[in-house]
């Protein structure tokens, strides 16, 4: 049975685009997207456009809108956060069976992994996003919880028998023990959900013309503030506590930054971890993922991960970073 992307042609991307009043000139260049779709897409006259086609089923309607609420929300109180494009009021759009949005071209670069300077500026950029984040809730987007991220990650994993038979009853034992002290640390931990980026590792904070902005908040949804903070951080642990207090100073000058939340970083990215197996496993009909991530059906990548799970055991009974 074909993908549903596999209907998604060059021509059918350039008619979409077209249909909002555009005249292109012809050139689409496919993007680096696997969840979506993305295209550059050439216009006559004028500076190229991002292309957005949504995955079907994904999302519905109104979460995707919200997503785009967000964006333009930050957008006018000044975030420096690439935003949809409106026509007629509207930011999403349908043609041929595809939901699509559209968005100005806006490169740059990934920020240097402990550049304290750049930690600090990001930082504020963070502190800002937060602040309006934090002023209502969403209503329609899903949150980041150890029932969705975890469980049910390992639920479609083990439904799907992606782990193979004889690393099995390890994944499952290793994943299982991991889940009990996620339940229990999140139980435990008081922090108060705020809107997040959801996805916040430095690909999608992007550094031009001197200044940072932030791209994809296709994750976007409701969660600890932390969950956009943690990525920012390599190397060990003397590194890391020299990069978390730049960035929480930068951070704190626009919103007020919860310590308290520090325990959850080793939880938040052990769920990272079986969320994004879980992805690839959900996404293994689409022609684009077994291309991508060959790996992904070798016993090698699940050794890997099983040796991955059992370091984020041991590292919830390490001292948490703190600040100094």
């Amino acid at each position: 049975m074909s993908h549903p992307f596999s209907t998604l042609t060059p021509d059918l991307v350039l008619d979409a685009v077209e249909s909002l009043g555009y005249l292109s000139d012809a050139r689409v260049l496919a993007l680096n997207s696997y969840e979506n779709r993305v295209y550059q897409v050439g216009i006559e006259d004028e500076a190229p456009l991002i292309a957005k086609f949504y995955r079907p089923d994904r999302w519905s309607d109104a979460a995707i809108r919200e997503e785009h609420a967000f964006s333009l929300e930050l957008s006018e109180h000044e975030v420096p956060v690439v935003a949809p494009l409106l026509r007629d009021g509207e930011t999403l759009f349908e043609h041929g069976g595809f939901r699509f949005a559209l968005f100005p071209r806006r490169g740059g670069r990934a920020p240097e992994p402990g550049n304290l300077d750049q930690l600090y500026r990001l930082g504020q950029l963070l502190g800002r996003m937060h602040a309006i984040g934090a002023s209502r809730p969403f209503e329609h987007r899903e949150s980041l919880t150890v029932t969705g991220f975890g469980h049910a990650s390992l639920g479609a994993l083990l439904d799907g028998g992606f782990v193979p038979r004889s690393l099995l009853p390890a994944y499952e034992s290793v994943a299982r023990d991991l889940l009990a002290r996620l339940d229990e640390l999140f139980a435990r931990m008081r922090y108060t959900p705020i809107r997040l980026h959801g996805d916040c590792h430095p690909g999608n904070l992007l550094h031009r013309d001197d200044a940072f902005h932030m791209v994809d908040l296709d994750d976007c949804r409701m969660g600890p503030a932390v969950q956009d903070l943690w990525m920012m951080l390599a190397g060990e642990r003397h590194e890391r506590l020299g990069q978390l207090a730049e960035l929480v100073d930068g951070y704190q000058e626009f919103h007020d930054f919860a310590a308290r939340e520090l325990p959850l970083i080793e939880g938040l990215r052990a769920l990272r971890l079986m969320h994004h197996s879980a992805w690839i496993a959900k996404r293994w009909d689409d022609p684009a993922f077994p291309l991508a991530f060959p790996w992904f059906a070798g016993e090698r990548y699940w050794g890997d991960q099983i040796l991955a799970l059992r370091e984020q055991l041991a590292a919830l009974d390490e001292e948490p970073l703190r600040l100094f």
